[in-house]
């Protein structure tokens, strides 16, 4: 089955060409980071305006690059939800136009589990059920991906998502955007930092009352904010690799510990993780550390299906097929959607 899937949710434009859920024929992506940069994050304006620009061409050069004909596809899937509001609206009302005018099935897929898909790309014997960590921009939660259609949220953050962390950090840090691959990218440079100059900058690590499972990131993404501020204020310099490598600390502190806990006390032996902060160097290094001590077979998307891409929607999109999960002519977008609602 050939699928063509659209993503449109944030600041990609993306087209692909998947072929039953697992063999990627084409991936193609046009970022719209360097329009952003300038503005230290994505305006949703702009990235709507860019994806109208681009995403009919996008789509021509996938399909030619897949080999194939408009001839050969066998239904048209795209991000529905969540996101940009604006933006995801382009995608879908493309995708409906373009699955209308050929009489082929439209299938919506969620962005989320998109991002746990990509994972069936990079291990194709992978199957549900499992357990995932999701860690992107906007969503940092554990599920538990009961089948390939089913979900269930373990745990999910209170306030802001790890990825808004960094980015937040790196804008103040003065480090530009993406925030994600700076601090990376920092924190790495550093080499190894002694426990007591990583002590100078103390972050929270939250705990949430009855719920202990769920993340909170508003307290760290405040504490170096006021951290940084207060150094300006004062005058003085202050070691920004050893800030990176605390911060970057302090976010896998809070999200590893929950996630090995939370695979013990529900019996999962598999581990998966997805998103854009998936591809943080040390949060990858640190599962893998983890889940080789506790016996734990462990999942993880190459870096290049870690962001946001058209591919890991077209291989969701076949499971939802199979499922039944296809849309008429009034599908709509959501700019926010629990992974496990029904559409």
């Amino acid at each position: 089955m050939n699928i063509l899937s659209i993503e449109s949710s944030c600041d990609e434009t993306a087209a692909a060409i998947t072929r039953c859920g697992r063999e990627v024929l084409c991936d193609e992506i046009f970022s719209q980071v360097g329009f952003h940069a300038k503005y230290g994050g994505v305006v949703p304006e702009i990235a709507s305006r860019k994806h109208i620009e681009v995403i009919r061409e996008l789509t021509v050069s996938a399909l030619k690059k897949s080999g194939l004909t408009k001839h050969d596809l066998d239904a048209i899937a795209v991000t529905n939800a969540p996101g940009l509001i604006g933006a995801l609206l382009v995608g879908v009302n493309f995708a409906k136009a373009l699955a209308f005018g050929l009489k082929l099935p439209l299938i919506p897929v969620h962005h989320i589990r998109g991002h746990i898909a990509a994972n069936y790309i990079a291990e194709p014997e992978l199957e549900p059920p499992f357990l995932c960590l999701v860690v992107s921009g906007g969503h940092s939660l554990i599920t538990a991906v009961k089948s390939y259609t089913e979900f269930e949220i373990i745990g999910t953050t209170r306030d802001d998502a790890a990825g808004e962390c960094f980015d937040k950090a790196a804008r103040i840090m003065g480090l530009g955007y993406p925030g994600g691959p700076a601090i990376d990218k920092l924190a790495s440079s550093g080499g190894t930092i002694s426990p007591e100059r990583l002590a100078e900058f103390k972050l929270p690590i939250a705990n949430v009352d009855g719920k202990e499972f769920d993340f909170s990131f508003s307290g760290v993404k405040t504490t170096v904010v006021n951290l940084v501020h207060n150094f300006e204020q004062k005058g003085e310099d202050y070691d920004k690799a050893a800030l990176a490598q605390a911060l970057t600390n302090a976010i896998s502190d809070a999200l590893l510990p929950r996630l090995f806990t939370a695979a013990e006390r529900f019996g999962y032996g598999t581990i998966a993780v997805a998103g854009g902060v998936a591809a943080n160097s040390t949060i990858r290094s640190r599962l893998q550390e983890g889940c080789e001590t506790r016996g734990l077979r462990l999942v993880m998307p190459p870096l290049s299906l870690c962001a946001d891409n058209a591919a890991m929607i077209g291989c969701q999109a076949y499971y939802e097929f199979q499922a039944g999960n296809t849309a008429t002519w009034d599908l709509n977008a959501y700019a926010a959607l629990p992974v496990n609602s029904e559409q």
